[in-house]
């Protein structure tokens, strides 16, 4: 009869004993806010939601530890178990981990260890399934990419400065980045024989291994072009936009129940509520269980440039309920054409609805959404990342609600209120048909897609993230490209115009 073993627990450190100097910051560099969250944040919310992740333990640099524990507690991230002060170096951080986990180890039991820098806040979900996959197999393993660059080994000759001496090929040269995976028991013996050196140095783990336990084999993990580090000024700057580029995924629907259990009882605004996404978000809600308020120019004469109006039909829709749940807003106006020939009426109706309305709407709506915790959503179009001529105003205004919606969500998290923002693809709506006038069947999203996108979105513990709606492309079923090359084909088809 064969004896079931139970697969080791997986735990991940979160190494972030940085302390922001080559940035130039006062504060931990994984401390610096970025796309509207601390940059440890985003790194410990990717383990928070990785299903083959147990637990997490954070070095932090020496002094910054409550700080850590704030961010925790006010995240709710229930898989951190401990949060500790690391070294003054990578070594003893690592070391201080090792030790951290080995209280209450049954003996000869053993843990897969995944260690990441905290400052790579871009990682994707499928590189830490990688690691733990291959940690059934290996008891040490890393995460590379190739180098895209030649890379030069120098020498320095007294006053004349740097000179080549070799040129490796760069087909056998990898860019290395965290995680690095391994079995506690083989890290710990690494370390424990580099003990014995009295010139041990090294920055990172997996060379720990491969100087002092020549014999346990390394095995390399596809990394990620995304999975950067933020050490540079410059990475600051990368990381922001990347964030705002590299839109998150809509969450997984839940079944018709639980919309069901969800939705009822709850009061739902919608301005734009007249037609296309916003008419089939009011109407799919409302099948939900909830009360509805479907707002718009043509059918409850509801002009969202008219901040008057706008309060008067959120303190309608709280003096009837009681509560106001979600507020969506999909109105907006698409005017194609050049600014030099755009008269002024055109401008400020533009800037009106597709700038000033959401602005107004979410501070009017601030007051009771942070009574119920709830959610504002904003809608963006795929033009925000690049303005194309004769959509400078379009484009722009879409642009803002990108930066409006990490903004908010930064500035209202303390109070539990959630914003986050729709990218729909070209989508058929009356507006668009307005527009471009009729276009080939099957090239566009139907509205009724970016609406049940939408309901998932509002139903989520999203907040700050812009969420892409595209159409599923079949040939990419079996496995979808990285979120690089998901983001990249994304700014591609923006600039081949994709409005």
């Amino acid at each position: 009869m064969s004896q079931h073993i139970a697969k080791p627990r997986t735990t991940a450190v979160i190494l972030a004993g940085g302390t922001g100097q080559r940035v130039g910051l006062s504060i931990p560099k994984q401390l610096l806010k970025i796309a509207g969250k601390a940059v440890i944040e985003h790194t410990l919310t990717t383990f928070e939601n990785a299903d083959s992740i147990d637990d997490i333990i954070v070095l932090m640099a020496p002094g910054y530890v409550p700080d850590i524990e704030k961010i925790v507690a006010k995240a709710g991230f229930t898989k951190v178990k401990k949060v500790i002060e690391g070294g003054s170096t990578r070594n003893e951080t690592t070391e201080r981990a090792i030790a951290a986990l080995g209280e209450g180890l049954a003996e000869g039991e053993d843990l897969n260890v995944l260690f990441h820098d905290a400052v790579r806040p871009l990682l994707a979900q499928r590189v830490i399934d990688d690691c733990v996959v291959a940690l059934e197999r290996y008891q040490a393993v890393d995460v590379a990419i190739p180098s895209a660059d030649t890379i030069i080994v120098t020498r320095t000759h007294g006053e004349d400065g740097e000179f080549i001496t070799e040129i490796p090929d760069r087909s056998r040269l990898r860019r290395g980045q965290t995680p690095q995976a391994f079995k506690l028991s083989t890290i710990k013996r690494a370390y424990e024989v580099a003990a014995g050196d009295p010139n041990f140095q090294a920055t990172d783990d997996c060379s720990v291994v491969l100087k002092y336990l020549p014999d346990v084999p390394i095995h390399v993990v596809a990394g990620d072009e995304y999975n950067m580090k933020v050490t540079q000024p410059v990475d600051v700057f990368i990381a922001d936009k990347l964030f705002q580029l590299a839109s998150t995924a809509a969450p997984e629907q839940v079944s018709e129940e639980a919309y069901r259990e969800l939705l009822t009882g709850k009061t739902v605004v919608v301005f734009g509520g007249s037609y296309g996404i916003g008419k089939d978000i009011a109407e799919l809600a409302e099948a939900y269980g909830s009360k509805v308020y479907a707002l718009g120019r043509s059918t409850t004469g509801t002009h969202v440039e008219n901040p008057e109006e706008v309060d008067d039909a959120l303190s309608k829709a709280y003096a009837e309920t009681g509560r106001i749940d979600y507020v969506v807003n999909t109105a907006g106006v698409l005017r194609i054409g050049k600014l030099a020939e755009t008269d002024n009426a055109t401008i400020e109706e533009a800037l009106k609805v597709n700038y000033l309305a959401p602005v107004q709407i979410a501070r009017s709506s601030y007051k009771y959404l942070a009574e119920t915790k709830g959610q504002l959503l904003l809608y963006t179009s795929s033009s925000y990342t690049r303005g194309r001529a004769e959509y400078s105003l379009y484009s722009s205004t879409k642009a803002a609600m990108v930066n409006l919606t990490q903004a908010l969500s930064d500035e209202w998290a303390g109070d539990g209120v959630r914003v986050n923002c729709i990218n729909p693809e070209r989508t058929a709506t009356p507006m668009r048909t307005k527009a471009f006038g009729q276009e080939p069947s099957g090239t566009l999203l139907s509205s009724e897609a970016v609406a049940r996108t939408s309901l998932d979105v509002l139903l989520s513990e999203l907040t700050g993230h812009v969420i892409d709606v595209r159409q599923q492309d079949p040939t990419a079923a079996a496995g979808r490209a990285s979120g690089f090359e998901q983001a990249l084909a994304s700014v591609l088809d923006r600039q081949d115009g994709v409005a």
